[in-house]
């Protein structure tokens, strides 16, 4: 019960940093509007968890 507790708390402070951040900090920097910009935005989310889910992948492999 307390691991949940635990995690749910890093979670909900995750979700207030990320959203800190987006309201705050990201209207200050000058990022282009490309199309190039535009697909890194889209696209970035789905590659880093990708890669993510690949390293846990393969590290649970090596365990068995």
């Amino acid at each position: 019960m307390k691991n949940q507790f635990i995690f749910l708390l890093k979670v909900l402070l995750l979700s207030v940093a990320i959203s800190f951040f987006i309201k705050y900090l990201a209207p200050s920097f000058s990022i282009p509007e490309t199309s190039t910009n535009a697909l890194i935005i889209v696209l970035l989310p789905n590659v880093i968890m990708a890669t993510i889910l690949l390293w846990q992948l393969s590290k649970a492999q090596k365990i068995n």
